[in-house]
């Protein structure tokens, strides 16, 4: 029987199918050999909790990563002691492990770079890790905008790092780099289950700590997928948080004259829709560490007012508590 332009035209079809199809399952075969088993597990859904805002899609590992940083009540609070990626060794910072050794036990994770987390912390200690990411600028260089991404994901997960953190910097002119590292950032981090936190940066630019920034800066992070934001505490707070998708965590900022504003902000921006904060300096740098991180500690899991904080504050100092 004669072949017809239709039947030639089908056996093209069918012969381009075969070859897409071999092209697929190449790329396929590439991708399982690049990626973990566990990354390649279909992603399972999650319904709507107390513990995250929003619908949340996560397979095991981001399940557990994240039920590890965030308690089950549901609320947060992080250590950031990496202050040194730029600033050097910040006053209160100058020998890390004995700034961290009375306190971290009253947080719920620590944030760090790789460099301290080697040189500085016991393997043995069972607090997770958040590792910072990004850096390659100083205070005395020309703009601290101009960060880039200097640990791999090899090294996040050899480090056992429970979630990263970059800086992201909207407003300069280096945006869009900061942008792109973050989006970058996520794209590998998802693959294995590692959490992306974006933390707000202002720079020297400190007025820039208004709702309207810090909305906008909160809402481009999640969308881009950073699955924690941490972002400075401003009036109108809840604009912040409403307009974000994900968790929001407060940063503290340059330490404040009293610490009695501590507490009024950390409690404000806890009423607010925060989930708990990442403070370093307000805690490490203050006369009274310890009683300093209990008091706010007390604030986000005890739901202590700020008035509640400082009593507990003045208890533990005066060693009644």
């Amino acid at each position: 029987m004669p072949c017809t332009d239709g039947a030639k035209q089908a056996s093209r079809d069918f012969s381009s199918v075969r070859a897409d199809k071999a092209k697929m399952q190449q790329r396929l075969l590439i991708h399982h050999v690049a990626v973990s088993s566990l990354a390649n597990r279909k992603r399972l859904f999650n319904s709507k909790t107390t513990e995250f805002r929003g619908e949340i899609i996560m397979e095991w590992g981001m399940k557990n990563r994240l039920s590890r940083l965030i308690q089950k009540d549901g609320k947060a609070l992080f250590l950031p002691v990496d202050h040194g990626y730029f600033q050097g060794p910040t006053h209160g910072l100058e020998k890390p492990e004995e700034t961290i050794k009375p306190i971290y036990q009253y947080a719920d994770a620590i944030m760090l770079t790789r460099g301290v987390l080697r040189n500085c912390i016991d393997p043995a200690i069972e607090k997770p890790i958040i590792l910072r990411v990004s850096g390659a600028v100083s205070m005395v260089g020309e703009d601290l905008s101009n960060e880039s991404i200097v640990t791999s994901i090899q090294e996040i997960l050899r480090l056992n790092a429970m979630a990263v953190s970059m800086s992201v910097f909207v407003g300069t002119k280096n945006e869009n780099k900061s942008l792109s590292n973050l989006a970058k950032l996520v794209d590998e981090c998802e693959d294995y289950g590692v959490p992306v936190m974006a933390v707000t940066s202002v720079g020297r630019e400190l007025e820039k700590r208004e709702p309207r920034y810090l909305a906008l800066v909160a809402r481009i992070s999640a969308e881009i997928g950073a699955r924690v934001v941490k972002t400075y505490y401003c009036e109108n707070f809840r604009k912040v948080v409403d307009g974000c998708p994900v968790p929001v965590v407060i940063a503290g900022g340059p330490k404040t004259e009293t610490q009695k504003e501590v507490f009024d902000f950390v409690y404000d921006g806890m009423q607010a829709g925060a989930i708990g904060v990442n403070l370093g300096r307000n805690i490490w740098q203050t006369e009274n560490p310890v009683a300093s991180i209990r008091a706010i500690r007390g604030i986000i899991h005890e739901n202590y007012t700020a008035q509640e904080a400082l009593d507990l504050y003045n208890q533990v100092i005066a060693g009644k508590a």
